[in-house]
């Protein structure tokens, strides 16, 4: 749910959207919408979801993507992969056979570069838009309306979305044709990934040492080691706290298109590819489901 913090929203006319998927994202992402005065239709596959949203904020539910974005002018879209994005855009009850000419269809799945090509392409012939937009700030930055979001497409479709999707946005920018924004956020998980291991190894040292590690971040953490990762995990990592933040298997599924598109445009990533295994040791400790900066209990 969005934060109970007071948002001061842009000023844009109300318009008539959808939101597709209502997860640990979406969900906030579409109430931002509605406290923004824009018409919501949600749609979730979990019926239970979409009333809970209807109970929170003002706006409609559909049991179907095609009968969520009836009559919209943008729909946007948040879901779990490649597979997902492609059921609920292209499905027999998809959104594409739903939207009206000329409306906009705003992805934010972290999902491969090939996706959203493909749909772009399918919503061309179809005389839709079509934005590739996933996003960076986390569960926190859903619930306070101050996501990071990656764009790629078409001019004319970013300025269409960029005012109603800024009641969810601290950014939204567009960095290219359809798919930039999906190798844009491939871009920012390669980053992450080498902070969090050099984050670990660095507090895991610290303490084997016998300093105080809280006031050793507090020191460094004003100099050039500074990062959103120290500020915001290094105590939280210190003290084994897990329960939150962005899961082990979200990353997996990330770092697995990162290192895909690797494979296609032939970059090198030896650190990524070493992260994610280490990240893979620890599913095997169960830790499927804790924050990415667990990544110190494996070498603790």
């Amino acid at each position: 749910m969005p934060s109970t913090n007071p948002r001061t929203y842009e000023t844009t006319p109300s318009r008539k959207v959808a939101f597709l998927g209502l997860g640990v994202m979406g969900f906030p992402m579409a109430g931002h919408l509605a406290l923004a005065g824009h018409r919501v239709t949600v749609y979730n596959r979990s019926a239970e979801k979409r009333l809970a949203w209807c109970k929170e904020f003002t706006g409609a539910a559909a049991p179907t993507p095609r009968e969520a974005v009836a009559d919209c002018d943008l729909v946007f879209c948040c879901v779990g992969n490649d597979a997902d994005l492609r059921s609920v855009a292209l499905g027999e009850q998809g959104a594409f056979g739903g939207m009206k000419a000329g409306a906009v269809f705003v992805d934010h799945t972290t999902a491969s570069a090939d996706v959203a090509r493909e749909l772009a392409a399918e919503a061309k012939q179809r005389g839709l838009q079509f934005v590739d937009a996933p996003v960076s700030g986390g569960q926190a930055g859903a619930q306070n309306g101050m996501l990071t979001v990656m764009c790629g497409g078409e001019q004319a479709a970013f300025d269409a979305a960029r005012p109603v999707a800024m009641a969810f946005s601290r950014a939204f920018t567009l960095l290219g044709g359809s798919g930039a924004g999906q190798l844009a956020k491939m871009v920012n998980q390669i980053a992450i990934a080498g902070l969090v291991q050099g984050l670990s190894e660095a507090i895991a040292f610290g303490a084997k040492a016998g300093l105080d590690m809280e006031q050793v971040l507090e020191v460094i953490g004003k100099g050039a080691a500074q990062s959103w990762q120290m500020d915001n995990r290094g105590k939280t990592m210190i003290a084994g706290k897990f329960d939150f933040g962005f899961a082990v298997d979200w990353m997996r599924k990330d770092l697995g298109l990162c290192l895909d598109e690797a494979k296609r445009n032939g970059a090198r990533l030896p650190v990524t590819a070493l992260v994610d295994q280490f990240y893979a040791d620890i599913q095997e400790m169960g830790g499927n489901r804790w924050d990415t900066s667990s990544l110190i209990q494996r070498i603790r």
